[in-house]
């Protein structure tokens, strides 16, 4: 995987999970002494110039991050994240849109817990219904994903020794 591509977690003060950065990001604040190395990415080294410094998979930030709210923004990148980027009825990766699970035109909110992804041909097919009502089985209820499951589940690949502060890798079906 190149340099650019690959991501660090960023813990706070305390430890807890905050937020996944570039590698670029992670060795700035490094650099700057904002932020100390908790673990480094195996066999993996950044290459200046004139120096080779180990490459941060794990950083630890000086100062304590007061955030407000930690919770994951409901977006339709989001929702096509959580559902893996497949229709939730066939399976499908092409011609992706969203699918209120209770129509709109019913009641049905613009929620985690009614938007599924979904591709344009079962869209269109179940069109006004409920699931039920057009006979289709979603692959699994939608839900809302807490942060640290969003971090950990659903932001591509991850480092092994991430799972100590996200906690362990758990089937939500």
């Amino acid at each position: 995987m190149k340099v650019q591509n690959r991501k660090v977690l960023i813990l706070n003060q305390d430890y807890s999970a905050l937020t996944i950065c570039s590698v670029q990001k992670a060795f700035i604040l490094l650099y700057l002494s904002k932020a100390e190395m908790v673990a480094e990415a195996a066999g993996v080294q950044l290459h200046t110039i004139s120096s080779t410094y180990p490459m941060p998979s794990i950083i630890r930030l000086f100062k304590y991050v007061h955030l407000p709210y930690k919770g994951v923004i409901l977006s339709r990148h989001n929702i096509f994240r959580r559902d893996g980027n497949k229709c939730q009825y066939c399976g499908s990766t092409q011609d992706l849109t969203l699918d209120h699970v209770l129509p709109r035109s019913r009641g049905g909110l613009s929620s985690w817990d009614n938007l599924v992804t979904a591709c344009r041909q079962c869209n269109s097919k179940k069109g006004d219904f409920t699931p039920d009502e057009a006979q289709m089985k979603l692959s699994r209820k939608p839900f809302k994903p807490s942060f640290i499951m969003f971090l950990r589940d659903f932001s591509g690949n991850i480092d092994e020794s991430w799972l100590t502060y996200l906690g362990k890798k758990t089937k939500i079906y």
